[in-house]
């Protein structure tokens, strides 16, 4: 049985607040937009799957709650709500695309004769809803495509990979991307080991893959960041297997901090690089990496650990949360849920869909 991050019946909406992993397992529910908004900002729910999932999902909920009857309130109340929503992190460009989306469902439904406020809510719960069903699906079509194509290129029976973050469970509807390759591994009796960073400055590889890898008993080991080249050199990796919170036209990739750095090494050990990211991660609107807006984190999330300072005072801090990976260091290709494809592949294959 797998960790659930984003528990949903309808009219009810729970999140596993993340922040509290690995000591405590603690849901809180979602009642509103704003409530929404501050769990994606807090970090209480995070990979870029998850966010747009849960921000939509919270829109949901207060509609469901909403007794509103007048048509213009309630478009006005829908498309002011998804703009605010892309503001809680921008880099993730999966909130962004599905507002899009919505927000466009929400101007052809208006401009139907027939359509009332109920019917308009009704249109954006139901299509929000279908999300939630489609990224678990999407999820595991990453995991056996991955899984497959790292196994076709390795002169060995078992796998050993190398990933970085949080990509699973608690980043997704469920199962995972980067993480789910290693679930598809596991699940075939082909996966010899893992190796996790601890993912700083904000740890998530050691708060919450190493809970989901212990949780599911896939044999692993956490390495602090600045192990990963000798990782590399001395465990036998068979490849480096990351997610993506944004992938641009010509391939270049954000991530979480850190993964350039590992596509670096990857590249000097002649170890195939892998990001694994559905679809919806695909913004074919920028032309390269350089365009994509890095968002920074608080000082704070640096220099404290569990609100103990740890930095000495007065030192200056730089905290971006995401880094950029140049498409020329994905060797081993962009895993999706439409199947592995080069960097210079990616755009023919997400237009075809």
């Amino acid at each position: 049985m797998t960790l659930e991050a984003i528990q949903y019946r309808r009219g009810r909406l729970h999140i596993l607040n993340q922040l509290l992993l690995p000591h405590e397992t603690c849901y809180e529910e979602i009642d509103t937009v704003q409530q929404g908004w501050q769990a994606i900002r807090d970090m209480k729910v995070r990979g870029a799957p998850a966010i747009a999932i849960v921000g939509c999902l919270s829109l949901v909920t207060e509609l469901q709650q909403s007794n509103e009857e007048d048509k213009d309130a309630v478009v006005t109340f829908i498309l002011d709500s998804l703009k605010y929503l892309v503001s809680a992190r921008p880099t993730a460009v999966n909130i962004a695309k599905a507002a899009a989306e919505l927000s466009a469902l929400v101007r052809r439904e208006t401009q139907k004769a027939e359509s009332t406020a109920a019917t308009i809510k009704e249109s954006v719960i139901t299509h929000i809803v279908s999300m939630l069903e489609k990224d678990i699906a999407d999820n595991k079509n990453i995991g056996d495509c991955g899984a497959r194509h790292i196994l076709s290129r390795i002169n060995k029976e078992k796998a050993t990979i190398l990933t970085h973050c949080n990509t699973g469970s608690l980043a997704t509807a469920g199962y995972g991307t980067a993480l789910g390759v290693i679930r598809s591994l596991h699940a075939m009796g082909r996966l010899e080991h893992v190796f996790c960073t601890e993912t700083r400055p904000y740890n998530q590889g050691a708060r919450l893959t190493a809970f989901e890898l212990v949780y599911e008993k896939i044999p692993a080991t956490l390495i602090a960041d600045s192990m990963a080249s000798i990782a590399m050199k001395e465990k036998g990796i068979s490849a480096v297997v990351v997610g993506a919170d944004r992938v641009v036209l010509n391939g270049d990739t954000a991530n979480k901090v850190g993964t350039y750095q590992l596509a670096v090494s990857a590249k000097y050990h002649n170890i195939p690089f892998y990001v694994a990211a559905p679809c919806t991660s695909c913004d074919l609107s920028l032309e390269n990496g350089e365009q994509i807006v890095i968002e920074e984190r608080p000082h704070q999330e640096l220099t404290d650990i569990n609100g103990i300072r740890i930095a000495a005072p007065g030192i200056h801090v730089w905290n971006p949360a995401f880094d950029v990976t140049p498409h020329e260091l994905i060797t081993g290709g962009i895993i999706t849920e439409l199947g592995v494809f080069s960097p210079s592949e990616l755009q023919d294959a997400v237009i075809r869909g």
